[in-house]
């Protein structure tokens, strides 16, 4: 659900780097994903620990 909220709402007017950084993360193994996702570990590189947090703070209402 967080990823899917993500990519309908703020995906289409994300940067090229955003892309690739969304790219990068979901090439992490599940359980590396998950932690960070779900809030479990912070993720170390700054670019990553952003588009986690825009991930984490998609809210339900921004649903399309």
């Amino acid at each position: 659900m967080l990823l899917e909220r993500y990519v309908r709402s703020r995906l289409s007017n994300a940067s090229c780097e955003e892309r690739q950084t969304l790219t990068g993360l979901l090439d992490l193994p599940d359980p590396e994903l998950a932690d960070y996702l779900f809030g479990h570990i912070p993720a170390t590189e700054p670019h990553m620990a952003r588009l986690v947090a825009a991930i984490r703070d998609t809210r339900v209402g921004e649903y399309r």
